[in-house]
């Protein structure tokens, strides 16, 4: 309970507009249950929200009252344009019931539909879902009066097909539901239907997405001990469909729940989902995201979760190496530093080397890298490769401990312009060379 004191202070202190960052996209709160959608060329996210619960309140550990939207258009700086709905908005549901799960948001004929699952107040099912209604993405929303009839379950989802009608996806347990909506968005057409021929287990946070005229049913399923992420396809958005494997496998590292959503933006395909990078506790998530791939023959190429994330990093600010692309022979580990949410390289050894890709060098003018590193040995040397052409030699000495962060900087003599790959290379002799915190270019 301590810890957790502790990081919800950090947390508090550390809010800010707009952030920057890889994965996690967001540090200054915890986010969960992603949902992407793009509106105006601009790519919002819809989470839900993890706080630490206070005793006794709360489902299962989690405490989530409301949600935040947050929008960007280079996929790098987030912004949080704040809370939008909190449960005592809700006039339906529980005041106290921190059960606000996984939401989705939809735009038809200019109005943007916000659907939410919460615990009602008549008790009539574990979570019955909610709509709200908004002029633009980030709100303000106006909440209905009632949850939706004949929809009792978790994390909707809506499909807006091509022909204008639309489809909301629901559901929790061992069983997920479809049913298609009524002109209103508001109500559905006769009763759900349930979707056959899924994997066995538990199965929740469907999300829909259609693709060359092919609908593509994904949802995570407890397959073996926590959740991975897996999808059926079929050729109409009520089914039948037919399983076709996995996406992203499930976490190892003790958080049981992913949950995600796909789309396309700007001509490239991307899955945002959830881990708990900040708090180490499978209650307080953090969204991420990563590029999606699709095979010759329409099939989803299995994911695997990566640090750097997505969008174009520009060298404006200090570039945060720990979040790479690959990496050998070296660990990441959060900074002790209690006035910033990080990590850092550390456990370097020699002959180790760490990749980031899409760096945009949008200036003629680099007279020099920096390194903010540490070292409690004798250090070692910092070869920096872009696109696998060798630019400097940095040496690093011992700076007093592992703990003791000092700046070295090496001349830069090439021009550097566009967008390229990061590569570091370290040298040295001892079993264990040097911290890096962060590079940047000047």
């Amino acid at each position: 309970m301590k810890i957790r004191s502790f990081i919800l202070g950090l947390l508090t202190v550390l809010i800010s507009l707009p952030t920057i960052a890889q994965n996690p996209l967001v540090t200054h709160m915890y986010t969960a249950d992603p949902t992407a959608r793009v509106f105006n060329d601009t790519l919002y996210v819809f989470p839900s929200t993890d706080i630490v619960c206070e005793e006794g309140k709360g489902e299962n550990g989690f405490c989530m009252p409301s949600y935040n939207v947050f929008s960007s258009t280079d996929l790098t700086t987030w912004k949080d344009h704040g809370l939008i709905i909190d449960q005592t908005d809700v006039p339906w549901g529980r005041k106290d019931g921190f059960g606000m799960w996984a939401p989705d948001c939809v735009e038809k004929d200019g109005t943007y539909y916000y659907y939410y699952p919460a615990p009602p107040l008549d008790k009539s099912g574990f979570r019955r879902v909610g709509v709200a209604t908004a002029s633009k993405p980030e709100g303000p929303y106006t909440v209905e009066k009632d949850y939706m009839k004949g929809v009792n379950g978790i994390d909707p989802n809506v499909l807006i097909d091509d022909d204008g009608r639309a489809y909301i996806y629901y559901g929790g347990g061992k069983e997920l539901f479809v049913a298609e909506l009524n002109d209103d968005m508001k109500s559905i057409k006769g009763k759900p239907q349930k979707i056959e021929k899924l994997p066995d287990g538990y199965k929740e946070g469907s999300f829909m997405f259609k693709k060359n005229g092919l609908y593509y049913f994904t949802f995570p399923h407890d397959q073996s001990g926590s959740e991975e992420i897996a999808y059926a396809t079929g050729k109409n958005p009520m089914g039948p469909f037919e399983y076709q494997g996995m996406i992203m496998e499930r976490w190892k590292d003790g958080i049981w729940t992913n949950h995600h959503s796909i789309l396309e933006y700007k001509k490239q395909w991307y899955i945002f989902y959830h881990h708990h990078d900040i708090s180490n506790d499978q209650h307080l998530r953090s969204m991420r995201a990563d590029s999606l791939f699709f095979g010759n023959k329409g099939q989803i190429l299995k994911k695997k979760a990566t640090l750097r994330g997505i969008g174009i990093t520009n060298t404006n600010k200090p570039i945060q190496i720990d979040r790479f692309s690959t990496s050998k022979n070296l660990k990441v580990n959060r900074l002790k530093d209690k006035t910033v949410v990080g990590w850092q390289l550390d456990y370097i050894k020699p002959n180790a080397y760490v990749t980031y890709n899409s760096v945009n060098f949008n200036s003629k003018n680099y007279k020099k890298v920096i390194y903010r590193v540490s070292s409690g040995t004798k250090g070692g040397t910092i070869k920096l490769y872009l696109d696998n052409e060798l630019i400097t030699e940095t040496k690093v000495a011992n700076t007093g401990s592992w703990d003791t962060w000092k700046k070295v900087e090496t001349p830069i003599n090439k021009k550097l312009k566009g967008i390229k790959n990061i590569k570091l290379v370290f040298e040295g002799e001892s079993d264990y060379l040097m911290n890096i915190d962060w590079l940047k270019f000047e």
